[in-house]
């Protein structure tokens, strides 16, 4: 007997092998998809039927910082250097344990609710982040930010801390927590420490994760200090490789895009963050032109408001339109696979598709809404017409997180209620 079974769906598979199924059913047992298809000989101990709903690969958001929610709307519209340095980072000073366990527990509420199943983070207090994803039931790929400001003794203090966390908590979880290295930027970081931290990384065969190219200041700061840009320098110490995951990517050249794709860089792409911080646009249609594999991220709190993958879907759609005067450039289907198999690809789960022997992560979105009739085109209505606010089943390693509409791995209420008292407690130290 399966542990699951989910019948009567419109399936988007995301797999091009399969395709969609119609009327399909999934089978799923000890986490993983045993069967999926129109029809199964299998019975299950719990059996749904998604009779007028979609079941999809849950969305894998692959560039934030989820403690962050507790700086949700605290410093809004302003430049990103004023934003950071006087802010930000000044405010993350005050940060403690309990409050980056809080913020990430109402992230982990809000992907649930949203339909994310899967997440990459950088941040600061990461075990911290840790214990918050073991308790809400999501997968992640977790990293420790480490900025060094070229101090060798900050950069060892950085680079022990961030091996500590590779070495405790990689495959934890029951396999759905891997851990990542995190340096922070190039702008941020010394040449010697990103090569001790690619050198410690191939050492323990995990996956790197950095911010690259998001702001023009960046760009000039690493000419006038380097006579280059970010991705050449990376190319000169042996940095990129499939096995880094870099965000945003916003100031590219040609030459750089053709770097990214020939090392196999994984790229991911936040437009809410980049529009809001006044950032630039990525190049998107170009990266993927050129083979390179391109994914969706929300960033922090602070810098999106919200961590509604659906809202990233549609904002990368059409701002590449927009800035490329082209209304078929980044359709529907090609934002679906960047929020899902894309993802997957970039952590290197087996996750972001329906398909056998593949992880049981996926949601049930509800169609029955009258912003999403009539349905012509699936894909299109997932990206166009659909929001986080759809999802009404949220299933991670085969395990229920969240059931027609309600949350089962989480107080719901207790978790709002923590990090509402958190915040306060924070701004009250940084008032003083």
């Amino acid at each position: 007997m399966a542990d699951m079974i989910i019948k009567n769906a419109c399936i988007l598979t995301m797999d091009p092998e399969v395709g969609d199924i119609e009327n399909g059913v999934i089978v799923i047992e000890n986490g993983i998809i045993k069967e999926i298809g129109t029809s199964t000989g299998y019975s299950a101990e719990k059996e749904i039927d998604a009779r007028g709903s979609v079941l999809m690969p849950g969305l894998v958001n692959t560039h934030c910082h989820a403690g962050m929610t507790i700086f949700r709307g605290y410093a809004d519209d302003m430049h990103l250097q004023d934003w950071l340095e006087n802010h930000i980072w000044p405010a993350e000073g005050k940060l403690t344990d309990e409050d980056i366990y809080a913020g990430t527990r109402l992230a982990c509420l809000e992907m649930i609710r949203s339909g994310t199943t899967t997440f990459a983070d950088m941040y600061i207090h990461e075990n911290m982040v840790a214990r918050a994803v073991e308790e809400a039931g999501l997968r992640a790929a977790l990293s420790y930010g480490m900025i060094d400001f070229s101090d060798k003794q900050k950069a060892d203090r950085e680079l022990k801390e961030g091996s500590g966390f590779v070495r405790e908590w990689n495959g934890k979880a029951g396999g759905r927590i891997t851990a990542m290295y995190g340096p922070h930027a190039p702008n941020t970081c010394s040449r010697e420490f990103l090569i001790r931290v690619k050198e410690q990384a191939v050492k323990d065969n995990v996956r790197i994760h950095i911010h690259v190219l998001e702001t023009e200041a960046e760009l000039n700061y690493m000419k006038e200090n380097f006579g280059m840009c970010s991705i050449h320098f990376l190319k000169g110490i042996d940095f990129w490789g499939p096995d880094v995951l870099a965000a945003h990517c916003v100031w590219l050249s040609d030459g750089d895009i053709r770097i990214l794709a020939e090392y196999g860089v994984n790229i991911s792409h936040n437009p809410v963050s980049n529009m809001k911080l006044a950032s630039g646009i990525c190049p998107v249609s170009k990266l993927l032109d050129s083979g390179a594999n391109v994914c969706l991220g929300t960033d922090g709190c602070a810098s999106n408001n919200n961590l509604d993958m659906f809202e990233e879907m549609k904002t990368a759609a059409l701002l590449q339109k927009v800035s490329t005067m082209d209304p078929t450039v980044l359709p529907a289907r090609k934002v679906l696979e960047m929020a899902t198999r894309n993802g997957a690809k970039a952590l290197g789960i087996k996750s972001g598709m329906l398909t056998e022997g593949y992880n049981a992560d996926m949601i049930i979105v509800d169609m029955n809404k009258a912003h999403l009739t009539p349905v012509y085109d699936v894909a299109s209505h997932l990206v166009y017409a659909a929001s986080g606010k759809d999802v009404k089943t949220t299933i991670v390693s085969g395990r229920l997180l969240m059931e027609d509409g309600k949350v089962l791995s989480l107080d719901e209420q207790e978790v709002i209620d923590s990090a509402v008292n958190r915040s306060k407690g924070l701004i009250s130290r940084i008032d003083n």
